[in-house]
């Protein structure tokens, strides 16, 4: 599989991370990650969708190989971030499909641009996670004293005990993602998350969308799921047996879903 890496500029000038895989006459797929991963949380699916799309994945905004910009963002600033991915490749209308924070960058793309996207992947995500003061809390802690005291913890909420367990190569490399966070990346999309509440435009999705839920996720329930799916105008719900990470812990089974979704146009 060929892959092509570039660095794209937006409107307040910081600078994105981009790789793109799969044949450039095929529909686009844009990809997105999940708070405190980077691009490579996808590499369980990538030949998959790279055989039938051309597929786009970026690092957030703060993660990974993209810029750290100083002070709190916004889901308006994320969302309007994958906006100019795919400006910046000349793609007019892609499937999306974003897990955690990046389906919550879904919803606002469902809302504020539904002319841009073909079929929408929603996966381990919520409309609204308070409380707030969690996120600042959180915010707080890793500014005072970085990624490591978080890095277990969020294991043990992204991945099931089993998998935990069985699978420590897995959990080790995504452990290496949060482990190399700048921390100030980090907290500024925590703020996003902190101040987002997408229920009151829930309703605006009139986007085809499949949601993806794990069954064993505290973080994004089954219930935060469901509203999503009762909510649009056009979705269905897939439970898998996972915890947060369900593209990681069930790989096949996540791949399936989607390419059945979006197979449907």
């Amino acid at each position: 599989m060929q892959t092509s890496a570039r660095t794209i500029v937006v409107d307040d000038g910081a600078s994105l991370a981009v790789e793109c895989a799969g044949p450039e006459d095929a529909p686009a797929l844009l990809l997105s990650n999940s708070l405190g991963t980077t691009m490579a949380m996808w590499d369980p699916q990538i030949q998959s969708f790279a055989d039938r799309y051309r597929v786009v994945r970026y690092d957030g905004r703060g993660q990974g190989q993209s810029q750290s910009t100083p002070g709190g963002y916004s889901m308006d600033r994320l969302g309007r971030d994958a906006l100019a991915v795919l400006d910046a490749l000349g793609i007019a209308r892609a499937h999306f499909c974003g897990l955690s924070m990046g389906g919550m960058v879904g919803q606002w793309l469902a809302h504020r641009a539904p002319d841009r996207l073909l079929r929408l992947v929603l996966a381990n995500t919520s409309a609204c996670m308070a409380p707030a003061s969690a996120w600042q809390q959180r915010i707080e802690g890793v500014l005072a004293n970085g990624m490591g005291p978080l890095a277990q913890a969020s294991l043990a909420r992204w991945f099931t005990p089993a998998f935990l367990e069985a699978s420590p190569a897995q959990t080790d490399w995504i452990s290496g993602m949060l482990l190399a966070n700048d921390p100030q990346g980090y907290a500024g999309s925590c703020a996003a998350i902190r101040d987002m509440d997408q229920r009151p435009t829930a309703a605006l999705n009139r986007v085809p969308t499949l949601v993806i839920a794990g069954t064993a996720d505290q973080a994004t329930t089954v219930e935060d799921a469901q509203f999503l799916v009762a909510a649009a105008a056009d979705a269905n719900l897939v439970t898998l047996p996972a915890a947060h990470l369900s593209n990681v812990e069930c790989p096949d089974l996540f791949a399936q879903a989607v390419l059945a979704h979006l197979a449907q146009d």
